[in-house]
């Protein structure tokens, strides 16, 4: 008991530590998060821009061109996500790492809904699956940021969690405009570029 006890403090020191001040596992949590949201931000106005006929693709790229820019976009996150995970000074006990595996769950989870959707428009010959995809996303975000503001009791993690919320609505409202992933680029920065940055700078500030 004294064991599942410690193990539990020890998963809850970790999740803390990811969004409170202080600490090597804030600043690359904050990188990593902020990262993903200007990497698959730039990805969402790429999208755009093609979408509208800003930039018109040619050859074979441009059946292809969707797959091509979120595919390079995933490249990019990964191979940057590497490069964090490899230099970060986060700390490597055995609760960190449970806690590490249930964050990384998030991620899973969107790689396999993107699969499971890959194969519905396959499957039933439609693009229209796609439609939701970024608001399940932004649910996701929700649901990551209430853990983290559960955790650490910051005023600011609860309103980003509510935000996320609120603009998977937002984005599902639009989904069927041209304008929809302008907008869900605007809610990248706002609820994953900017709480990175901030997790950032306040894993800088002396305890």
């Amino acid at each position: 008991m004294t064991d599942q006890i410690k193990a539990i403090q020890d998963d809850i020191a970790f999740l803390k530590s990811l969004v409170d001040e202080g600490g090597g596992t804030a600043r690359t949590g904050g990188r990593i998060i902020a990262t993903a949201g200007v990497v698959y931000g730039v990805a969402a106005i790429v999208h755009w821009l093609v979408q509208t006929g800003r930039i018109v693709p040619s050859g074979p790229i441009g059946e292809w061109a969707f797959p091509i820019i979120w595919s390079a976009a995933s490249i990019v996150f990964f191979a940057i996500l590497f490069t964090l995970k490899s230099r970060s000074d986060a700390p490597r006990a055995s609760g960190a790492r449970a806690s590490g595996v249930a964050w990384t769950g998030v991620g899973w989870t969107i790689f396999a809904m993107a699969a499971s959707m890959a194969i519905v428009c396959w499957r039933a010959h439609s693009a229209v699956p796609t439609l939701l995809f970024p608001s399940l996303i932004l649910g996701l975000y929700g649901l990551g940021w209430m853990v983290a503001a559960a955790v650490a009791r910051k005023s600011w993690i609860w309103l980003t969690s509510i935000g996320s919320y609120l603009m998977a609505l937002v984005v599902a409202w639009f989904s069927v405009t041209d304008s929809m992933m302008l907008i869900y680029a605007a809610a990248l920065a706002l609820l994953a570029v900017a709480p990175g940055v901030v997790m950032m700078r306040q894993s800088d500030r002396p305890a």
